[in-house]
């Protein structure tokens, strides 16, 4: 799995998301993440400008190996991001950046590969349940998308990650009002993906097919505008919001248990949902999550995370994945 002839550390990671680029530094093997960086991806012309600022700012040599996790499929050398206008060559990043070893994956491949790590303190658990050694684990996470991936483990103990585009399935409603909030997205949208709800700017859809429905004005609001308004102001297109979001992650969550036989459990990373966990674990997710028919035995012992670390976990994805050859660029 490993070239042995590379020496790749010193390491720069990164975990690019549509919104925010973070970046950190592992100067040796088992050295944890140093000089921990975050930007906006608007402040920067591409993702090797912003690594080049990157090591300028925090007077860091030429790394011998560069892992990034970003939010986009990784289908070849061409990487052009869903929700932000960056693009480039991984080969051409290499070259100009004239680093030896280069990974580039997608963000929740990189969150699937920290799944091993996480520890205790970065996981907020919902519902009961409990993780079954060596089965499946899953994990999805909004943020300015919705991420999907799926970590497995094979009888050797080699582990391998499931990656896919699972944010973009066909959203579906499990009672009346989530039907009819799905017909006010359809009206917009056309495809009305699981992303169009659960993300950041699916929280701000939500809240205006709530409003319509409601006869309500719709205002211009902000994913943290409908988090502060429905807490602090008990705006009710806010709150039912709110409740549809956890209701529609839950079930999108059981899906994808049923779909990767997750015994090993369900993680949800992403920037949304911490930020939401007095509701999360006030609201109905965990009962949508289980609400599967005859196969709700079948998930009630499956233990659902909230993952919610201090550093981001896809980073520590990211130096995992330069040490599996088949993700990498090298000489």
């Amino acid at each position: 799995m490993n070239n042995s002839s590379i020496d790749s550390y010193p390491r720069v990671v990164g975990d690019v998301g549509g919104t925010n680029a973070r970046f950190a530094w592992q100067e040796h093997a088992g050295a944890p993440l140093s000089d921990m960086a975050l930007y906006l991806c608007t402040a920067h012309e591409s993702l090797r400008d912003a690594l080049a600022h990157y090591l300028k700012e925090h007077a860091k040599p030429s790394p011998a190996a560069c892992g990034i996790g970003i939010a986009t499929p990784i289908t070849g050398d061409h990487v052009k991001m869903t929700n932000h206008d960056w693009s480039f060559s991984i080969r051409e990043l290499r070259s100009q950046l004239g680093i030896p070893r280069v990974a580039v994956i997608n963000d929740f491949t990189a969150l699937a590969l920290s799944l091993p790590l996480l520890q205790p303190a970065d996981l907020k658990q919902i519902g009961g349940g409990k993780s079954i050694a060596g089965e499946p684990l899953a994990v999805l996470g909004a943020g300015t998308g919705l991420g999907v991936s799926g970590l497995m483990t094979a009888v050797d103990g080699a582990q391998a990650v499931v990656s896919g585009e699972g944010g973009h399935a066909t959203l579906a409603a499990n009672d009346d009002q989530e039907a009819a909030v799905i017909a006010v997205m359809r009206s917009r949208f056309g495809h009305v993906s699981a992303e169009r709800a659960l993300s950041g700017p699916g929280l701000v859809n939500l809240y205006q097919a709530c409003a319509t429905l409601s006869h309500r004005t719709v205002n211009m609001l902000s994913p943290s505008d409908v988090i502060f308004r429905a807490r602090t102001e008990g705006d009710a297109s806010c709150q039912e919001a709110i409740d549809l979001f956890c209701r529609f992650l839950g079930g999108v969550a059981g899906n994808l248990a049923l779909t990767l036989g997750a015994r090993g459990g369900v993680f949800v990373g992403g920037g949304i949902a911490p930020r939401l966990l007095p509701e999360l674990n006030a609201s109905r997710f965990r009962e949508r999550f289980e609400e599967k028919g005859k196969f709700k035995d079948y998930l009630q012992p499956i233990p659902t995370f909230v993952i919610d670390p201090v550093n981001s976990p896809a980073l520590t994805g990211a130096s995992r994945a330069l040490d599996i050859d088949r993700f990498c660029i090298f000489d």
